[in-house]
């Protein structure tokens, strides 16, 4: 109720409780003894504290000391005190109603204090309620707008990234983490606080509070810990709102591997069929009795090499898909690095024709675990792309261990690798040169990643100061199994 009264009201309130008192006990005076009526006015005093508040509590206790003398102390209807010993009662009674005015109000106090915390504790749990379903942070943005409003007065806004660079003083708190406090003219309105939206991962935007008017009373140390629980909340919220997001784009992103490499494979393999078909027929032709003419003859092998080349193309696309489903079963074993290079080498013999391979293995590689089949065809779809995008000059192989790993690289003298694509060469259907420049749909490297990937190592490409694009896997060294000496008897 005081909250609710003006402050000259209450004062005058307090007069008449005490007036009303003193006209209820006024029948009273020759019935009750003054000590009795001394305690009605007590109760007056009470009675104003819990509902006035404390100033007008200790207004009442003088007016009630007063009433108390003027109507009931003889000579009644005077201020003048025939017994001394009344004086000592009036003492008494006003500092007994000043203690239990300033009692009874500052139970009031608090127990208005502790109403408002229970209220101000529900709007922030409704409020965390409403944030938890939120999708976006312009809904993030209007609850925080709508409780500040409703509960301290102001106006909010949210500045998430990317900050913009007019806003300095935002951009300041944001990379800093660090509260500020505007003035009117800094904030171009009314002093604002400028308060990081400080998330359990990172610091995720900033939360700008700006007062109605000149007044920065809002901004009053009660009112801060209610301000940064704001924050805090709604830096949560945006923080869940990325995590969706970045959820769903896994997502969808996993469904479309998912259903690309299904795609991959069904294709593949009804492309299958007719090719092997074809390869038949084209071994016919050739085989036939008697020699097809020199043009038919051409044609014949032409055709036999181009579904050759578009066989093994499909070869790769069920590879790929296989790798990228974990259908593939790798047949891991302890075996030299040295076997495969060599194989590898032998493999693309007619590719590397006429041309200067220069192989550096160092003579302390240790035995790795790996599918030496798999492993093949790294180094064959590396060395087939060295040689398909630097036709001339060195291909050189070295491999040498890392610590933990074994790094094997394959390096030519072409033109490199464009710069920004180091990463997304890997990536299914990218190609390093332009379409045209060189044969092949950029399924080789996608297959190397994959591979390298599956025995727990990674792949990257850079350019050569010298020139030249260089590819560089690891291979994670293990624990080789220990063979023990056979002593004989």
């Amino acid at each position: 109720m005081s909250a609710s009264l003006p402050r000259f009201a209450r004062y005058v309130l307090a007069l008449l409780v005490c007036a009303a008192m003193a006209l209820v006990a006024l029948p009273l005076v020759d019935i009750v003894d003054p000590t009795n009526i001394a305690m009605l006015f007590l109760l007056a005093v009470v009675l104003v504290a819990a509902r006035l508040g404390s100033g007008p509590a200790v207004l009442a206790a003088f007016a009630s000391v007063a009433l108390f003398d003027f109507f009931f102390v003889p000579p009644r209807l005077s201020w003048a005190v025939a017994d001394v010993q009344y004086l000592i009662t009036f003492v008494v009674m006003l500092v007994v109603a000043l203690v239990i005015g300033q009692l009874a109000a500052r139970l009031q106090e608090r127990a208005q204090d502790a109403a408002q915390r229970e209220a101000r504790t529900q709007a922030l749990y409704e409020m965390a309620r409403e944030l938890s379903g939120v999708l976006t942070v312009a809904q993030v943005a209007e609850i925080v707008q709508r409780f500040l409003a409703d509960e301290v007065g102001g106006k909010a806004m949210l500045h998430v990234p990317p900050i913009a660079d007019d806003r300095p003083h935002v951009r300041a708190v944001y990379e800093n983490g660090i509260a500020m406090m505007l003035a009117a003219h800094e904030s171009g309105y009314a002093p604002a606080l400028l308060l990081p939206l400080r998330a359990p991962m990172r610091i995720r935007g900033v939360l700008q509070i700006t007062a109605d008017d000149v007044d920065a009373s809002i901004f009053a140390e009660a009112h801060r810990p209610l301000l940064e629980t704001v924050a805090s909340l709604a830096a949560i919220a945006v923080e869940r709102i990325h995590y969706v997001e970045v959820a769903q784009e896994a997502t969808v992103r996993l469904e479309s591997e998912r259903l690309r490499a299904a795609l991959l494979s069904a294709v593949s393999h009804d492309l299958r069929t007719p090719l092997t078909v074809l390869v038949g027929i084209a071994d016919s032709l050739a085989l036939a009795r008697p020699p097809l003419p020199q043009a038919q003859a051409e044609a014949a092998a032409s055709l036999r090499d181009q579904s050759l080349r578009l066989a093994a193309l499909v070869d790769n696309l069920l590879d790929m898909a296989r790798l990228q489903v974990g259908r593939t079963q790798l047949r891991k074993e302890w075996q030299p690095l040295e076997e495969v290079v060599g194989a590898s080498l032998q493999a693309t013999a007619a590719i590397l024709k006429n041309r200067d391979v220069r192989v550096e293995l160092a003579a302390d590689l240790p035995l790795l675990e790996f599918d030496a089949v798999l492993l093949e065809r790294v180094l064959c779809n590396l060395l087939e792309n060295a040689a398909k995008y630097a036709p001339q000059g060195e291909i050189a192989i070295a491999a040498r261990r890392q610590g933990e790993f074994v790094e094997v690289s394959v390096c030519d003298s072409g033109p490199g690798v464009p710069a920004g694509t180091e990463e997304t060469i890997f990536d299914l259907f990218e190609r390093g040169a332009q379409e045209g420049a060189a044969s092949g749909v950029g399924l080789g490297l996608a297959i190397c990643r994959a591979i390298v990937e599956v025995h727990g190592g990674h792949i990257r490409t850079a350019n050569r100061p010298e020139g030249g694009a260089c590819f560089v896997f690891s291979l994670p060294v293990g624990q080789p199994p220990v063979v023990e000496e056979d002593h004989g008897d």
